[in-house]
């Protein structure tokens, strides 16, 4: 794990789960508006958040990402997440949310450069990678403003719950360095 200084910057923490994230945790996983890109196909339940929060060794994890600001509290304002890592050809996918009522405040742009910094420079990840639905405009800004690059449309990917399909972008940012 890096140290604290490598977690932080430009007014936000990245930090491991806590006991006390459960609830915000509980919160952000069962979001049913976000299911169909998320593949969650059920609501995760406390015991298994708990679960989660005590067992995971792991530097691929979601994380919360709370204000840098000690005076403050530090309550999560969203969590970013990095899954599907493939050892062999050093890759994994990202996922952030970040709570509707602190969005376009940078925190996901801010997010994201730090936990590619994580990736790219101390865990060796050449390529990061998203999936985002076509119409999801906000996602793709973000991800575009932080350097990734739309490369594929996947044709009727994501199963939405009015019972169709849609399109889905996968977007990627290689580590250049």
């Amino acid at each position: 794990m890096m140290s604290d200084r490598h977690f932080q910057g430009n007014g936000i923490r990245l930090r491991a789960p806590e006991p006390e994230d459960l609830e915000v945790m509980f919160r952000f996983e069962n979001a049913t508006d976000v299911w169909e890109m998320s593949n969650t196909t059920g609501p995760y339940s406390r015991f298994q958040l708990k679960q989660y929060i005590e067992q995971t060794q792991n530097d691929c994890l979601p994380t919360p990402v709370t204000p840098d600001d000690r005076k403050r509290n530090r309550q999560v304002v969203g969590m970013v997440d990095v899954c599907s890592f493939d050892p062999l050809h050093n890759r994994a996918e990202v996922g952030i949310m970040v709570d509707k009522s602190c969005r376009r405040q940078g925190i996901g742009r801010n997010a994201l450069a730090l936990l590619e910094e994580h990736c790219f420079r101390y865990l060796g990840i050449h390529q990061l990678f998203a999936y985002i639905a076509v119409e999801n405009l906000p996602s793709r800004r973000l991800f575009a403003a932080c350097g990734y690059k739309e490369s594929a449309v996947l044709k009727e990917w994501a199963h939405t719950f009015g019972g169709g399909y849609t399109d889905v972008l996968v977007v990627q940012k290689l580590n250049l360095s």
